[in-house]
C-alpha cells in the first residue's frame, strides 16, 4: 500500500485549489491536491464568464453539454502571487488585460445610460487591474506546473475514503487505497465541501431570489480593455472583456457575460431561443458594444453568500468557497480565495522557521486572526452592493446612482475604492 507524507493536503482542485497547492509549494511546502474530477484541457469555444468563485458546484445547463466554459478575472495581487510560484507565465498569452472598470447605471424609467464611472487602472499603476481567462485554462496549467514543481502534486480523479484528524497529524484514505499523512488539511473543495462539514465548522448561507444566466458574446465595437457593469434592476449585467477571437474567418470581438436577474426572470430568459436571447442581452446592455451574438451555451447559476463560522478546525484550514461565498459582483470570489492561500502560506512558513507545527491550533488560529475579519467585511460590502443592485423602486434607483456620482466625483475616495476592490486590506 502506497504512504505519501506531505506537510499539507488540498481537498479540491479547482482554480483556488491548485492555486493553492502552487503557492504553498512556492513557498517551500510540500502539498499534495486531490479532486474528484481531472483537470480538462482548455476550452477551443468562447469561453462564458465565471461567477468570480470556484467552480465546484455545478450549474444548470442551459443547451449542450460540455466543458467548463467559464472564465476568471484574476487581479494583479492574484496574478504577484501565481508569478512568485512560478505559474503566471503560461496563463498569461491566452489573457485578457482588463484596464478600465466602468459601472454603468440605466436605473431611470427608460433603459438608457445615465450615470458613467470609470475606475482606470492608470490612476493607481502602470499595469491593468487585472486579467480575465477561461477557468480550464487556469486548471490546465496550473496542474502542468504542479507536475513539474518539486514539492507539489495532484491526485485527480480522487477521493476521500477516509480522514482522521489527530492531535499530532492528519491521516487520510483515498479512494485508491493510497494513505496519506499531513501536518494540515486545506479544504477548497466548495460551498457544500465535506471538510468544513467534517470538521464540524457551521456556516451561514442566505440567497437573494436571484440567479445569473453565464456566456459568451461577439460584438461588432471592440471592449478596449474595458469590463462594464450595468445596473438597472434585478442585478448588474457585466460584460468582460476577451481576447479577439475569430468567427468564419473574419477577426471578432468578444466578451463574456454575468447576466444577474430575479429567479423567475432568469428561468423566462432561459427559454428563449438563442436569437430572441441575444435581443434581449442587446436591450439589456444597452447596446454600449452593438448588437450582440451568442457565441456559446449558457449556464445559470443560484446567487447565495455564505460565511464559515471560522476558517480553522483541528488539522484544518478553510479558504475559497469552503469559507466565503459572494455574489459575482467586482471579481471578488477568486482573488478572495488566492488571498487565503497567500496568507495561509505566510502564516504556516513563519511557524515552521519560528519551529512551530504549521498544523498546530496557534498556528491556525492566527491564520483564522489574519482573514476572518477582513473576509466577513469583504461579504457584506458585496452583499450591500448587490442588494442595491437589486432595488427596483424608482427613488431607490435613484438614490443608487446619485451615490455613484458622489463617489466617483470625489478622487480619492475613488482611488480608495480601486484599492479595495484589489484586495487591500482583504
Amino acid at each position: 500500500m502506497t504512504e505519501i507524507s506531505v506537510d499539507i493536503l488540498v481537498v479540491g482542485g479547482g482554480p483556488a485549489g491548485l492555486a493553492a497547492t502552487a503557492i504553498f509549494a512556492g513557498a517551500g511546502l510540500s502539498a499534495l491536491c486531490i479532486d474528484r474530477t481531472a483537470p480538462m484541457a482548455a476550452p477551443v469555444a468562447a469561453p462564458v464568464a465565471t461567477l468570480g468563485g470556484d467552480p465546484e458546484s455545478a450549474p444548470m445547463a442551459l443547451g449542450a453539454p460540455g466543458a467548463d466554459l467559464r472564465t476568471a478575472a484574476l487581479l494583479t495581487p492574484s496574478v504577484d502571487a501565481l508569478d512568485a510560484a512560478g505559474a503566471w507565465a503560461s496563463m498569461a498569452e491566452t489573457a485578457a488585460p482588463l484596464w478600465v472598470m466602468r459601472l454603468l447605471d440605466a436605473g431611470g424609467p427608460a433603459p438608457d445610460i445615465r450615470r458613467r464611472a470609470d475606475f482606470n487602472a492608470a490612476e493607481m499603476q502602470d499595469r491593468p487591474f487585472g486579467w480575465n481567462l477561461p477557468n480550464a485554462t487556469i486548471r490546465a496549467t496550473l496542474a502542468a506546473h504542479l507536475a513539474r514543481t518539486p514539492g507539489a502534486a495532484l491526485r485527480a480523479p480522487a477521493t476521500l475514503a477516509r480522514l482522521t484528524l489527530r492531535s499530532r497529524e492528519a491521516l487520510a484514505l483515498l479512494d485508491d487505497g493510497t494513505r496519506v499523512r499531513a501536518a494540515l488539511v486545506v479544504g477548497a473543495d466548495g460551498r457544500d465541501g465535506e471538510i468544513r462539514t467534517h470538521a464540524g465548522i457551521d456556516a451561514r448561507r442566505w440567497g437573494y431570489g436571484q440567479k445569473a444566466l453565464v456566456f459568451s458574446v461577439r460584438h461588432p465595437a471592440p471592449h478596449d480593455g474595458v469590463s462594464t457593469e450595468i445596473h438597472r434592476t434585478g442585478g448588474p449585467f457585466t460584460l468582460v472583456p476577451l481576447p479577439d477571437g475569430v468567427h468564419d474567418g473574419a477577426a471578432v470581438h468578444r466578451s463574456s457575460v454575468v447576466w444577474m436577474e430575479r429567479a423567475d426572470v432568469a428561468h423566462a430568459l432561459a427559454e428563449l431561443d438563442d436569437d430572441a436571447f441575444a435581443a434581449a442581452a442587446t436591450a439589456r446592455s444597452c447596446g454600449v458594444l452593438g448588437p450582440l451574438t451568442l457565441a456559446s451555451r449558457r449556464t445559470m447559476w443560484p446567487i447565495i453568500s455564505q460565511l464559515a463560522a471560522r476558517l480553522d478546525g483541528e488539522r484544518v484550514a478553510l479558504m475559497g468557497e469552503a469559507a466565503h461565498v459572494v455574489p459575482p459582483i467586482g471579481a471578488q470570489g477568486l482573488n478572495m480565495s488566492i488571498a487565503d492561500a497567500v496568507a495561509l502560506a505566510r502564516i504556516a512558513g513563519e511557524a515552521r522557521a519560528g519551529g512551530e507545527d504549521i498544523g498546530g491550533a496557534a498556528t491556525l488560529a492566527r491564520y483564522h486572526r489574519a482573514r476572518w475579519t477582513q473576509m466577513a467585511a469583504r461579504v457584506a460590502g458585496v452583499d450591500a452592493l448587490n442588494r442595491a443592485a437589486l432595488a427596483e423602486a424608482q427613488p431607490l434607483r435613484d438614490l443608487r446612482a446619485m451615490g455613484l456620482s458622489a463617489i466617483y466625483g470625489l478622487g480619492p475616495v475613488r482611488r480608495q475604492l480601486m484599492k479595495v476592490g484589489m484586495g487591500a486590506g482583504g
